[in-house]
């Protein structure tokens, strides 16, 4: 909550727009100071939705090299350099950060590198006008996050019973047989096909 303000308040004073586009239309909406509300809300709430997604050897580390570098192509098309050169510096850290990250991990990511992941991926978003577009190309921190909100509303509302085997949603499969490997290669293949419509949604 904290470094979410720090960053709504260096954009402020930065005069940068406080607008929200609607999706799928030129549109802006001035939200005024309601901004503050939703750079608070879409920082935290991505910096924990990378951070229930780190759960298994390599799977954020190649999530988030796949996101950043989406956003590092719209930014180039935007002619917003410094933005994609800082995308693509978090790309190159993360490859090498995953030769070591990936199964068997000999180096964790924990919760420094997952939170920080989250919420560079939602500011880079603000930055570039494209908030909503953050949902398609971080489908699957979504989704994960989304398991986790249903399992635990469904196991209230039914006293007891799942509807997951496991949250977040990679555990779901683990518990179904399906090896480490291959829910981080399925994840990534969805992340990336997402980056790729994304990129295509917005430059054409």
């Amino acid at each position: 909550m904290a470094i979410a303000l720090l960053f709504y308040l260096i954009y402020h004073f930065g005069k940068f727009e406080e607008t929200l586009r609607i999706p799928f239309t030129q549109t802006e909406i001035d939200l005024g100071w309601f901004f503050l509300i939703f750079v608070l809300f879409w920082l935290v709430g991505f910096s924990n939705a990378v951070n229930l997604t780190d759960g298994l050897d390599g799977l954020v580390s190649g999530l988030s090299s796949i996101a950043f570098l989406a956003f590092g192509v719209i930014a180039i098309y935007q002619d917003q350099f410094q933005v994609a050169l800082f995308c693509f510096a978090v790309v190159g850290g993360m490859l090498g950060f995953l030769l070591f990250n990936k199964n068997p991990a000999k180096i964790f990511m924990g919760d420094t590198g997952s939170l920080a992941l989250g919420g560079a991926l939602a500011a880079v978003s603000i930055l570039l006008k494209q908030e909503w577009m953050l949902l398609l190309i971080g489908i699957v921190f979504v989704v994960e996050t989304a398991s986790v909100i249903l399992q635990v509303s469904y196991f209230k509302a039914t006293h007891g019973k799942r509807l997951f085997r496991m949250t977040p949603i990679h555990h779901h499969f683990e518990l179904g047989g399906w090896s480490e490997w291959r829910v981080v290669l399925t994840f990534w293949s969805v992340g990336l096909l997402a980056a790729l419509i994304s990129i295509w949604m917005v430059v054409l």
